[in-house]
């Protein structure tokens, strides 16, 4: 209990702590419990109030996290989202409220923040992360937390990381387990520790792992891995107990269990470049999914009103069908390859999901299949209800 690690001294030491400060009477105050640790004095604390954490997300995990940061004195704190408050956040995005719909999360969330910790620095970024300034942001900060919801974002934030040589605490959630892990440590003679792509070294098949929107997840998860991934952030920081270094930490929410396993002591993989991430992934980035075929939902409209004969599948899972549909057969998309006898030949096939990603993919790959007759419907069933039919919720 209240071990030195030494690993925060190493990631911190080049050049974040030469000119030390005793802190504030009101610092001492307000992290007075943090002090009162075994092991944990003023040097410590510095520590936190010196360094600077990129969070990419200001989501389901984000938001925990973020506040434990903030709370705990992290001095500098990045914020990259470019999303706007949705209702369907607020089920575990629990630092949003019913004001906060339709406002940019990362200018919502830094005002709240700000009012939680006026001693803290918060910069945001309004943006997507991308191949365009992965590199340029990330430089500027001494570790990344990277709360993103999608495997060709995941890929990304690790590669720059690696190419940056910065540590990346990864967490994720999905249904009802988390995962938490650091990765791209440095130990003390140089080497690295274990990165993404030595767990995942290649993507799932696209649709074979839904997103939370299609597949759901407890709310109360992201709270619980969002603070376990804020004490690994925290642990690399100080240098305080062994941080999840080649280890992955999988978390059961159904039988509040967890197991530790192992990964490789060190990195296996190389990576000195950032490449086509949703073409890697196989995400609205393959040749064909650049040539799919696609039709609006005005278009699909009037194919309804003039009586076209097509055949229109949702691939959506039940539970989205039973919520909202606008009939069709349903063949959800991880059972398309079974039942391709279901899928006209003869006439033009629309396929639609939540919003055009999962039928696109079902497209996609039945094109390879070598049928040319598929449509996707551009924006899916939520495009429809926003702009033909009103009376039906989105999601």
């Amino acid at each position: 209990m209240g071990r030195r690690s030494g690993f925060g001294n190493k990631i911190f030491q080049s050049s974040i702590f030469t000119d030390l400060f005793m802190i504030s009477k009101e610092a001492y105050q307000r992290y007075s419990r943090h002090l009162n640790l075994p092991d944990f004095d003023v040097e410590t604390q510095e520590r936190l109030m010196n360094a600077r954490v990129l969070v990419i997300g200001a989501g389901g995990l984000g938001t925990p996290l973020l506040q434990y940061l903030v709370a705990a004195g992290v001095g500098h704190i990045g914020i990259m989202d470019p999303d706007v408050v949705e209702l369907s956040n607020l089920q575990r995005q629990v630092l949003y409220s019913e004001g906060d719909l339709g406002t940019s999360k990362v200018d919502c969330i830094a005002k709240k923040l700000r009012a939680q910790n006026s001693m803290i620095n918060i910069t945001t970024y309004k943006e997507k992360i991308d191949n365009s300034n992965a590199l340029k942001i990330i430089r500027d900060y001494d570790l990344v937390a990277d709360g993103s919801d999608n495997f060709p974002t995941r890929y990304l934030v690790n590669d720059a990381c690696v190419i940056c040589g910065k540590p990346n605490v990864y967490a994720s959630i999905f249904r009802y387990e988390g995962q938490v892990s650091v990765f791209n440590f440095t130990y003390p003679d140089g080497s690295k520790g274990p990165n993404y792509r030595d767990l995942y070294p290649q993507p799932p098949e696209p649709g074979l792992v839904p997103d939370c929107a299609s597949g759901g997840v407890l709310g109360v998860l992201a709270g619980i891995i969002g603070s376990m991934q804020a004490l690994e952030v925290i642990k690399l920081i100080t240098g305080t107990g062994s941080p999840l270094v080649g280890k992955l930490l999988i978390y059961d929410a159904l039988s509040n269990e967890s197991c530790i396993i192992g990964l490789p002591e060190k990195s296996r993989v190389v990576v000195d470049e950032l490449i086509n991430y949703q073409h890697f992934c196989g995400v609205n980035g393959s040749d064909n999914l650049n040539i799919m075929k696609e039709i609006s939902v005005t278009e699909l409209k009037q194919w309804r009103d003039q009586g076209k004969d097509f055949q229109l599948i949702d691939v959506r899972e039940q539970n989205e069908i039973e919520f909202v549909n606008i009939g069709g057969d349903h063949i959800p998309l991880g059972d398309i390859m079974d039942n391709k006898e279901k899928i006209s030949e003869e006439k033009d096939v629309v396929f639609l999901c939540r919003s055009g990603q999962r039928s696109g993919v079902a497209v996609s790959t039945l094109g390879q299949q070598g049928y040319d007759n598929l449509y996707n419907l551009k924006g899916g069933i939520n495009a429809w209800a926003k702009e033909i039919d009103n009376s039906l919720p989105t999601y």
